[in-house]
């Protein structure tokens, strides 16, 4: 396995995933992308859309996002660390549940 470059995010160790996923309800690895889905009103779904991607925008950290009648659907990997899973991830994962949160969208599983 070659060393990640110094400037590049390091991909999280199985144990470092599990202990982050601990801490982010409605999260979960799905075929190493991190992954969860959240329900709103789906009148509410354009403006969690609009926050989320402000929140991206502002860390310079995109999600892939599905959006489907009233369920929004987020998946994180870090592109420069080979598209794994980056302590990147797990904090954009933490600050799309809040906004998720105060937009009143709960996760689903």
């Amino acid at each position: 396995m070659t060393p990640p470059v110094p400037h590049m995010p390091a991909p999280l160790t199985g144990a470092e995933l599990a202990a982050a996923l601990a801490t982010l309800p409605g999260w979960w690895d799905e075929d190493g992308s991190l992954v969860a889905s959240y329900r709103s009103d789906r009148a509410g779904v354009p403006a969690l859309y609009a926050a989320v991607a402000g929140a991206e925008d502002a860390a310079n950290h995109h999600a892939r996002v599905t959006i489907l009648y009233d369920t929004v659907t987020f998946q994180l990997t870090t592109h420069d660390a080979g598209d794994l899973i980056t302590a990147r991830d797990t904090a954009a994962a933490a600050a799309i549940a809040s906004l998720a949160a105060e937009h009143g969208a709960v996760p689903i599983a």
